[in-house]
């Protein structure tokens, strides 16, 4: 079992930066990959970005050159660094991490970009 705790959302104004976090403990060992996924209101949640335990990463076509995904393996963290942010990147924003067992996902974030 992996518990996530994500932190970082809040307010910003669009063109503006946020970083979000999500710190992982528990079976952490067991963890391939690692996803940042979001949820608009009325929407699917998508996926955004994906790092792996070896580092690669992967992003949506929306969020490509303006959203960079990374972790600190000291920390047991992964990050998502979020520039160039707009009003349709409002959305409730999880991480989830993918093991052999599942997913486990944390509570959530909100992101609001608003001037």
């Amino acid at each position: 079992q992996v518990q996530l705790v994500e932190s970082g959302g809040g307010l910003v104004q669009p063109g503006g930066s946020l970083r979000l976090s999500c710190a992982a403990s528990g079976s952490i060992f067991s963890i391939y990959a690692m996803n940042w996924y979001r949820q608009a209101p009325g929407k699917e949640r998508e996926l955004v970005a994906t790092i792996t335990s070896g580092g690669n990463t992967n992003y949506a076509d929306f969020v490509k050159g303006r959203f960079t995904i990374s972790r600190d393996n000291a920390k047991n963290t992964v990050y998502l660094q979020m520039n160039s942010l707009k009003p349709e990147d409002t959305a409730v924003y999880y991480c989830a991490a993918i093991g052999h067992g599942g997913a486990s996902w944390g509570q959530g974030t909100q992101v609001t970009v608003s001037s």
